[in-house]
């Protein structure tokens, strides 16, 4: 395993769920690594410059020299250098499935989630502001008010974090995705055989902003009243409480 200078870099925002799949990777697999978080929207300039102009947000890996972005990719080259415990299934069909689903929860379940959690948030300045300048921390913590705006602006053009319709999308994306996951696992403990795959792995992560479980990231666990009425009706399906018990079990 790599050390010292040579130990991988993961480039990340601590908050994010696409960052949090990495990070739940290199643990799964024991790799020693070093982490960045440079603030947003500061780390779009450092992915920029570390992928050559090829990727602009985290997470970014740094391993044997590359810089390697999108956390599908983080996971394959994961994979090839450190294969114990496997996130890929060694039958064909069942890794084919996997890397589906994972495609799936990437793509339909991931931006409607980020989209949603922004909309709800900065609909409560004091509260947002406050989680703002927390997140930002150093010396401009101490200005919430200024940090705030620029925050919710930057969210605004990146993620529409405004857009009514376009959360009302979401929402229904959302729900999508917990139907599909509650039909894929059919009663059982994995997504795809008989052991936890990079599809586990996908599915919970992205949804850990809805169920907040206590081994996910901190940033969010205290949640607005709105954001509190949206995750209630999911409380009681067997798809949330299958993400709770796959961070308890897997997420160390």
């Amino acid at each position: 395993m790599n050390n010292g200078s040579r130990k991988p870099v993961l480039w990340h925002i601590p908050v994010s769920h696409y960052n949090e799949k990495v990070r739940w990777a290199l643990a799964l697999k024991g790799v020693e690594h070093v982490r960045r978080a440079p603030p947003p929207p500061a780390h779009m300039a450092v992915a920029l410059a570390l992928t050559r102009g090829r990727e602009k947000t985290f997470p970014v890996l740094t391993l044997d020299g590359r810089h390697i972005a999108d956390s599908t990719a983080i996971i394959a080259a994961l994979e090839e250098r450190y294969p114990d415990p496997p996130l890929y299934p060694a039958d064909p069909a069942e890794r084919a499935r996997a890397l589906e689903l994972e495609d799936f929860f990437d793509e339909e379940l991931a931006p409607a989630i980020r989209q949603l959690a922004w909309h709800e948030l900065t609909r409560d300045p004091e509260r947002f502001h406050s989680f703002a300048a927390e997140t930002l921390g150093g010396p401009l913590a101490r200005f919430q008010g200024v940090v705030g705006r620029g925050a919710a602006l930057f969210l605004r053009l990146r993620f529409r974090s405004h857009d009514d319709e376009l959360a009302t999308q979401s929402r229904a994306k959302i729900a999508t995705a917990m139907d599909r996951l509650e039909s894929e696992l059919d009663g059982g403990e994995y997504l795809v055989g008989d052991s936890f795959t990079v599809a586990d792995l996908t599915a919970a992560s992205l949804f850990y902003p809805l169920v907040l479980p206590p081994e996910a990231p901190r940033q969010l666990n205290d949640p607005t009243p709105a954001w509190n009425a949206i995750r209630e009706p999911y409380m009681g399906r067997p798809g949330y409480r299958w993400v709770e018990q796959t961070f308890a079990r897997h997420r160390r």
